[in-house]
Order: structure tokens, then C-alpha cells, then sequence
């Protein structure tokens, strides 16, 4: 019987490990070595007995360490698969330090594999520009660049963004002044709520970087990733062509 202040699955995890290392294998218990199970008397004398001498193990023991013993993992390094050809690691489910580079600054953290750029911007480093709306890629009002191309931060994992060159809204402005897509912004009324503005604002200059002098035609293109339930689109048209004019 395992001792009190130690928990069932503990004691049974330890009992597995001991007997795997005695047989000289992993949890193969029947044929390892040529040792042999032993049953379970039903003498209490007998189960009383030293048995320091048997090198085997109950068919009763064997049942419960292996059925509670896949509940007690291994304190290791990340699991290994094999895709594309390549090995690469399985993080999780736990915390994994991660590093980012965010408009130019280093940021650190533990975060689960799960949780997505956004929140990491939102929640761990109150970079709050980026906004959570739809949460499935399809208003555009959580848009970043990252690697110099806009993505949504909703659906991009925080650890798949790792040491990739990350750039908010919150950086455009610069000591004090507005970037020029957003004084063009307010000087066309392009924003009502302003909820989807950070969003509007990171497009329109990813836009404006690859299309310095865009036609009506793509600039409608350019902005179709971007939805505004207020319906400011024509102020936005006219911020765009605006700082395109200026050659901003």
C-alpha cells in the first residue's frame, strides 16, 4: 500500500518506473528478461510475506500501474514529428517562452501554443490598437504587418510570429505627430466609431507602400480585407488618395 502522504498516482507512477528499470525495458512487464508475472494469493498470510526476493509483478499491480500511469507524463523536452520532410518540435500544452520583436522593441513571454498574436499583443504586452471583433479573420480590424505584409493578428499564433518583425498601429505615430495616413484620416472624417480605424489605418499604409500611386480600382481592391459597419468608406477612398497625391 503506498504510503499516505503520497498520492495514488504518484505511488503508481514510482512502481511503474522501478519495475521498468529492474526488467530492463519500458513497460513490456510480461516477456522482458524471462521473468514471469505472479498471481495474487487470496491468503492474507501469504500477501503478508517478504517478497523483496520476487522480481516479478502482480498481474493486479500491472493492471493498475498501466491504467493510471498514462496520467502521470514525463517531465521532458518538446515531442519531435516528422513534416515536410524535417523533424520539428510539438510544443504544449503547457506555457512556452516565446520572444517577439514588436515595432522594433524585444518582448518576452510564457504563453500556451494556443493563444493567438492578438491576445499576446492585447493582454501580455497592452498593445491595444489592434481590436478583437469578429475573432475569425474576417473584418480586419485586428490588422498588423508582420514581415512587412498584413495579417490578421486573430489568426496568427503567437508562436508562429516569433522573431518576425511585428509592426502596430501604435508605431506609426511618431514623436507626436500623426502619420500621414492618419492626419489624412481625420481631415476626411474616415472614421465614426473608430473601432476599426487601427485596423483601416495598418492596411492603408501596407497599401500605400506597394501602390504609391493607386487607382480608384485598387484602391476599392486594396481595402476589400477591411469592413467598416459604419459605412465610412468614402472618407477612406479619399485619405488614400490624398496622401498618394502628396506622395506621402
Amino acid at each position: 500500500m503506498a504510503p499516505k502522504d503520497r498520492s495514488a498516482s504518484l505511488y503508481c507512477f514510482e512502481k511503474l518506473w522501478t519495475t521498468s528499470l529492474d526488467f530492463g525495458c519500458n513497460l513490456n512487464l510480461l516477456t522482458c528478461g524471462g521473468y514471469e508475472m505472479h498471481d495474487d494469493t487470496d491468503d492474507p498470510l501469504e500477501n503478508q510475506k517478504d517478497t523483496s526476493d520476487n522480481s516479478g509483478v502482480s498481474r493486479r499491480d500491472f493492471l493498475k500501474i498501466s491504467s493510471i500511469s498514462v496520467a502521470v507524463p514525463f517531465v521532458a523536452g518538446p515531442k519531435m514529428i516528422t513534416a515536410a520532410g524535417q523533424e520539428v518540435p510539438v510544443h504544449g500544452p503547457g506555457k512556452v517562452p516565446m520572444e517577439f520583436s514588436i515595432n522594433g522593441k524585444s518582448y518576452k513571454a510564457e504563453l500556451e501554443p494556443r493563444v493567438t498574436l492578438l491576445d499576446a499583443l492585447r493582454d501580455q504586452f497592452e498593445l491595444t490598437g489592434a481590436k478583437r471583433v469578429c475573432d475569425r479573420a474576417e473584418c480586419g480590424a485586428c490588422t498588423v504587418l508582420m514581415d512587412n505584409k498584413t495579417v490578421y493578428a486573430c489568426s496568427v499564433l503567437a508562436i508562429e510570429a516569433q522573431h518576425k518583425p511585428i509592426t502596430t498601429v501604435e508605431s506609426l505615430m511618431q514623436e507626436g505627430k500623426l502619420h500621414p495616413v492618419q492626419q489624412a484620416f481625420v481631415e476626411n472624417d474616415a472614421s465614426q466609431c473608430g473601432f476599426c480605424t487601427p485596423g483601416f489605418i495598418v492596411s492603408c499604409k501596407a497599401f500605400l507602400d506597394t501602390h504609391p500611386h493607386p487607382t480608384a480600382e485598387d484602391i476599392r481592391r486594396g481595402l476589400s480585407g477591411n469592413l467598416c459597419r459604419c459605412g465610412t468608406y468614402d472618407g477612406i477612398r479619399k485619405a488614400i488618395a490624398q496622401v498618394a497625391q502628396k506622395g506621402a
